[in-house]
């Protein structure tokens, strides 16, 4: 007997998918055992390489300290109330849109965060755009609920070919899932840009006769560099869930801590929450983990330094000039900016995957 026949069909055809992630990152141990660790820049998963700032190790000595926090129980499944609340009032100052506590659920970094929404808003079928290149897993992760990830071409700047999104919508486009600042091009999408996706998206709502959905992956958004902004999808599409993590912008990749939040003004929002609430909990995730909860209630708006990543991306932007390269000067963090340079050797330029 074969021992593919442990696997359903499904299975076997998805890891055959993503192996080129896992030999990439045996590859990577191979040649660092071959040549020392500090020779091989290993992009296949984007590791922050610096550590959470000072902030954060004192959050969690002093939570860890006192036993009334209830650091390790049940809560309710979208979070802590006052977790959900420093949320919901950073994200209004950021977004510029109030957004009440209860539009905010805490999950399992922004991969749960996006696994939550698509077992939300996707039926057998629903198809998701996504400019192209994207993170790999956004195909696995509308698969996961029944959806059809459509890739689209990007413009030439990286950022969204409107005419090439419009081309691919038909009557089962249930989402247009962007990702700014991008992975892995780093590319900030413009407040016209969002303005002119905003009107395609009423355009295509009223032509089917059902929400068309703008999910923002949005976990580089204080990644950015030379006092660029990044612009409020809320403020530009009112049928809009965001979903982020801690994860690049703390460094607690491993934590699995991130949220999702839903423009107040969505049509049925209260039921939608209680949807993605729901979905939180019969996805397995039950809740976000709690004790990190407790501590990013405290770490609203901190980050970590960028000097390092701010010095990647200016070692990426100088190789490009080299003979057979070429790399735009990101205005964010892109998932080269993360590699640990070499003490010997300029970091390299090249795009990695990421878990959100």
């Amino acid at each position: 007997m074969n021992g593919a026949h442990c696997l359903s069909a499904r299975m076997r055809e998805e890891t055959s998918r993503s192996s080129w992630i896992r030999r990439m990152s045996e590859e990577a141990a191979r040649l660092r055992a071959l040549h020392g660790p500090d020779a091989v820049q290993d992009f296949s998963l984007g590791n922050p390489s610096t550590e959470p700032p000072e902030e954060f190790r004192a959050v969690l000595e002093d939570l860890l300290s006192d036993p009334s926090h209830r650091l390790h129980g049940y809560m309710p499944n979208g979070g802590f109330p006052d977790t959900r609340r420093a949320v919901a009032d950073y994200l209004s100052l950021e977004q510029g849109v109030e957004i009440p506590a209860g539009n905010v659920v805490m999950t399992c970094g922004a991969a749960g965060g996006l696994n939550v929404i698509f077992r939300t808003i996707l039926d057998p079928g629903d198809e998701v755009i996504v400019s192209s290149p994207y993170f790999v897993e956004y195909g696995f992760y509308a698969a996961n609920h029944g959806g059809v990830l459509r890739p689209v071409p990007a413009a030439p700047d990286f950022g969204p070919d409107l005419g090439a999104i419009e081309a691919a919508i038909t009557p089962r486009t249930r989402a247009v899932l962007i990702n700014s600042p991008n992975n892995p091009t780093g590319r900030v999408y413009p407040a016209s840009a969002l303005a002119g996706l905003a009107g395609l998206l009423r355009r295509a709502s009223r032509e089917a006769g059902r929400l068309v959905y703008l999910v923002s992956d949005e976990p580089y958004r204080k990644i950015v560099y030379d006092g660029v902004e990044v612009p409020s999808v809320f403020a530009a599409y009112e049928n809009t869930i965001i979903t982020s993590s801690y994860s690049k912008e703390l460094s607690l990749a491993g934590e699995r801590i991130g949220y999702l939040a839903a423009q107040p003004a969505i049509p049925e929002v209260a039921s939608l929450m209680e949807g993605l609430v729901m979905a939180n909990r019969i996805l397995g995730f039950v809740n976000a983990p709690a004790l990190m909860q407790r501590a990013v209630a405290r770490l609203q708006g901190a980050c970590v330094d960028l000097a390092l990543y701010r010095r990647n991306r200016g070692c990426c932007s100088r190789r490009s000039a080299a003979p057979a390269t070429w790399c735009p000067n990101p205005k964010a963090l892109s998932t080269s900016s993360l590699a640990r340079p070499s003490p010997t050797t300029s970091p390299s330029a090249g795009p990695s995957p990421k878990s959100g």
